[in-house]
């Protein structure tokens, strides 16, 4: 199981939170993140159910992480093991995650796949995202993986696609001609773009594509 005291910064205020593993009595809690995270025109079929957060914690609750702040949950993020082959990266969220279900997790696997993180707007601007992503590399090193991947969304290409395709948008967000807010934000903890996925997830604003973003276990031995 996994717990972690740190404190985030509201300007220059000091407050405590608390990563750890979650629970079944965090349910409620998980599923009103998921609806604050992911409004319209997300679809909100792709928000958790109680049977996915079920599966999350019996199949690999290492992957099964939640932060609160003074109390409250705020933010999750969610993985499963997988194994990855760089040769070819096409797939869609749902075939490697099962629709969230997680029964794809591989526990002879070699990568750490990234099924879902969110914050709830309430605390954004706090670092929770990052908090959250740098508590799975923990796990990654913890379970010797070679690496953490998943699909970034790409939120800001639908307004760019009819001046450049998906390759060339993601390429200006890590030039830094472009800002995404969610590409941008996977930089910033130290995620690495692989490539660019179409029809990964249906993403109205992301035209269905992804970017494939990994970070490497620093002490994996080839």
């Amino acid at each position: 199981m996994y717990r972690k005291k740190l404190f985030v910064f509201k300007k220059d205020k000091p407050i405590e939170a608390v990563i750890r593993t979650y629970n079944k009595s965090d349910f409620p809690g998980l599923i009103k993140v998921q609806k604050e995270s992911f409004p319209p025109p997300f679809p909100s079929d792709l928000w958790w159910n109680e049977d996915q957060l079920t599966n999350h914690i019996t199949l690999f609750p290492e992957g099964a992480l939640c932060i609160e702040v003074e109390g409250e949950i705020a933010g999750s993020i969610t993985g499963m093991i997988t194994t990855f082959d760089p040769s070819n990266i096409q797939h869609s969220w749902s075939e490697v995650t099962d629709d969230g279900y997680i029964k794809t997790h591989d526990p002879n696997g070699n990568a750490l796949y990234i099924v879902d993180i969110g914050v709830s707007p309430r605390f954004r601007g706090l670092g929770l995202g990052k908090a959250l992503m740098h508590s799975m590399y923990e796990v990654v090193i913890q379970l010797k993986l070679e690496r953490l991947l998943g699909g970034g969304r790409m939120p800001g290409y639908r307004k760019a696609s009819e001046k450049m395709t998906a390759t060339q948008y993601l390429d200006s967000v890590v030039k830094g001609g472009t800002h995404d807010q969610v590409i941008s934000f996977l930089l910033r903890c130290g995620r690495l773009p692989v490539g660019v996925i179409p029809d990964y997830l249906e993403d109205e604003e992301s035209l269905n594509h992804a970017a494939l973003m990994e970070w490497r276990n620093p002490f994996f031995n080839n």
